[in-house]
């Protein structure tokens, strides 16, 4: 019996096709209602009352299409044997409140739910539906409709995930590598403000998955932090903050890192960089505390590995070809590192929304399960089991869903006694981790502005200082550290959470006016008394003005200077991490905040941010 795979990764003209192996597995226990709004504090999911939410997700795909590109689309056997009728897979076979329940009873307490852009748009009209005849005649988007209704009705949480552009299998070269893949970047974010927006009086849609496996295309990579058509941290920034800032500020934010970059020849530089880019540059929004990171992991991947067999396979080891302690290692390098490393810009809840494995599965994949189920539940990282839903007939067909419907609707279940997954799922969904109250953490958030403007403030004004690049702090933090060079910054609410005064506007400063000389022989741009630096601009790599925002609190306290001109001048501990990789920093302390900074056009200095101004909080 074998798995369905739609797309084996292959190479054509020099390209990766990436693998489309998707499944899951189950639990017990009814998880209870999840409802909006959701945030982060550090690593950890909270809702409004500071307590820890953990995603316990299965995804329910079909939506996103299940057709594999071949052929008429009307055929079943090009459905791979599993027919989603461009609505959510099992709506033929078995009613949809039938469904959920059956979801809610392996212990799920969320769903991440696939769209594809074409979706919203469809004309065509649902049929076949035949377990739920009241969806017939409806436009997919409608029947997508239906199914969040029910899925929050019954206390599953819902997060849209857009999958893929067209309706169709993902994932392969298929004009849906990118986000702006068969489509515009522009249509592709006022997708997402349609789709946030839609739900918006929903509190059981509690997340946006911006897109699934972002990797290679025909001829190009995708990037993270190029500032070019391909970057993929700069299109998920924009679609974030396009979401909470405007469509639906309650949902979180969910990032996939990059799934594949390079073609894989023995000759050829490729690898699956998944989420190690977000150490060195890490997503601010607009508003903070929404931000989750993404990551999916399949035995027979490897983080160098497409999956293939034959065409397009490499000799790089697969994840169920390491030894236990390799695949913990290269899981934490990979993702597991952004949970669990506390107190930096990237800390952040890693939830792994794709992961699976078929009951049919020999050795190596079981030892591989068995050792991926102990890292998500030694980290406590939230996950989501790929697939919920699958078909079978007399037990062939499908076998890595949890749970497996025939023509009939009869059913076989991770839960069954011949299905060996089943303790693992029992296990993994048992182990609720941290529970209750989390304490309050610190918040850092880096900026960088070397491409563009890095203005994450919704009260300051959009472009403060026109013609420079500017860097601006969320409105609920304060400026704390400089680069030299590279335009970098870092923000935080050590300390002080909130100090900008309600009702008052920011202030830009492009003129010395000092009443201390704390950089003898600079130039001095200074915040007055009462006020805090939120943002700085740039001419270059030289100095233009700084942005200060008036303090809720007294603020005139002892300053002291530090220096970026030819060392590092930060905290010992190196709190908030490296924001400005590869470039001198001064950061300041905790108890401190950013009151100016000085510079020099005299001989090489170049009007650097060289001199940052300290000053106490007290």
């Amino acid at each position: 019996m074998k798995m369905r795979v739609f797309a084996i990764v292959a190479l054509t003209a020099g390209v990766l096709i990436t693998p489309a192996i998707h499944q899951t597995t189950p639990a017990t226990a009814d998880p209870g209602d999840i409802h909006g709004p959701l945030s982060t504090r550090g690593r950890f999911i909270v809702d409004s009352g500071g307590n820890r939410v953990k995603l316990k997700s299965g995804n329910w795909h079909g939506a996103s299409g299940t057709w594999n590109g071949n052929g008429d689309e009307a055929d079943p056997a090009n459905h791979g044997g599993e027919n989603g009728r461009r609505a959510p897979l099992g709506l033929d076979r078995v009613p949809m409140d039938k469904l959920i329940g059956d979801f809610k009873a392996l212990g799920l307490n969320s769903i991440r739910l696939p769209f594809s852009n074409e979706m919203i748009t469809d004309s065509h009209t649902v049929t076949g539906l035949t377990a739920n005849p009241e969806l017939n005649g409806l436009r997919p988007l409608d029947v997508y409709d239906r199914a969040v209704e029910a899925l929050t009705d019954a206390g599953l949480a819902v997060i849209l995930n857009n999958h893929t552009t067209t309706t169709r299998w993902c994932c392969s070269l298929d004009g849906n590598e990118r986000w702006n893949s068969s489509q515009s970047w522009e249509e592709w974010i006022e997708d997402w403000k349609f789709m946030a927006a839609r739900y918006r009086g929903n509190p059981g849609v509690i997340g946006a998955d911006l897109r699934n496996e972002v990797r290679r295309d025909t001829w190009h990579d995708p990037n993270w932090g190029l500032g070019d058509s391909r970057d993929w941290y700069d299109a998920a920034q924009e679609a974030g903050d396009a979401i909470v800032s405007h469509a639906n500020p309650d949902l979180l934010i969910m990032i996939e890192g990059l799934n594949w970059t390079g073609i894989p020849t023995d000759l050829t530089g490729h690898e699956r960089p998944m989420l190690k880019p977000v150490s060195k540059l890490s997503v601010t929004l607009k508003r903070s505390h929404k931000v989750v990171y993404a990551a999916h992991f399949y035995g027979y991947i490897g983080p160098n590995h497409t999956g293939a067999t034959g065409t397009g396979e490499t000799h790089d080891p697969r994840f169920r070809d390491m030894s236990r302690a390799d695949l913990l290692k290269s899981m934490d390098e990979l993702a597991g590192y952004v949970a669990t490393t506390p107190d930096t810009h990237f800390t952040a809840p890693v939830w792994i929304s794709e992961f699976g494995v078929g009951k049919d599965s020999e050795a190596l994949d079981k030892a591989w399960f068995g050792t991926l189920v102990d890292w998500l539940i030694d980290r406590d990282l939230d996950f989501a089991y790929w697939p919920i839903v699958g078909f079978h007939e007399k037990d062939k067909g499908n076998q890595w869903g949890l749970l497996r419907y025939d023509t009939a609707g009869g059913l076989r279940s991770v839960t069954d006694a011949d299905d060996w997954r089943g303790a693992h799922i029992s296990r993994l969904l048992a182990a609720n981790g941290k529970t209750g109250q989390v304490a309050p953490v610190r918040t850092w958030s880096m900026l960088n502005a070397i491409h563009e403007d890095d203005n994450r403030s919704l009260r300051a004004a959009a472009d403060w200082d026109p013609g420079h690049h500017k860097l601006t702090c969320p409105d609920d933090q304060r400026l704390i550290g400089i680069s030299s060079r590279g335009q970098g910054g870092l923000c935080t609410d050590a300390t002080e959470v909130d100090l900008w005064q309600p009702g008052t506007q920011a202030v830009m400063v492009a003129s010395e006016k000092v009443s201390t000389d704390w950089a003898n022989g600079f130039t001095k741009y200074q915040c007055q008394d009462g006020q805090f630096m939120i943002g700085y601009s740039m001419d270059g790599d030289g100095m233009a003005a700084i942005l200060c925002a008036p303090a809720r609190k007294p603020l005139a306290g002892a300053g002291r200077t530090l220096w970026d001109d030819k060392e590092d001048q930060r905290p010992a501990s190196r709190e908030g991490g490296d924001y400005a990789n590869g470039y001198l920093k001064a950061q300041c302390n905790a108890d401190e905040y950013a009151a100016g900074i000085g510079f020099s056009y005299v001989s090489w200095r170049g009007g650097h941010p060289d001199a940052l101004y300290c000053r106490k909080l007290g």
